[in-house]
């Protein structure tokens, strides 16, 4: 099942530059797992030391929160997520 990742700009420097990656998977957590086994510097940016989601981390399919479900999304060939980084600043 082909799921397109958009990474956010701010984490492209760890995906080689790369804007969009295609991984495999039935759920937002299955598919961001392929994505950090290819490009591992991500996991300290998505995921917390207990596994969750960062808490400056949204997903979107297809345009739509992933939230509340989030990591146990499920998703279907075809689907897009966008992973957003909010950055705050002062």
């Amino acid at each position: 099942m082909s799921v397109k990742i958009n990474i956010h700009p701010f984490l492209s420097q760890h995906t080689n530059g790369q804007d969009v990656v295609e991984v495999n998977g039935s759920t937002v957590g299955q598919c961001l797992e392929q994505l950090v086994a290819r490009f591992p510097e991500l996991r300290q940016w998505l995921f917390e030391k207990d596994g969750k989601l960062n808490r400056l981390v949204e997903i979107y399919v297809n345009a739509e929160s992933s939230y509340p479900e989030e990591l146990a999304k499920p998703v279907k060939d075809g689907d897009e997520l966008h992973i957003i980084v909010i950055i705050s600043g002062g």
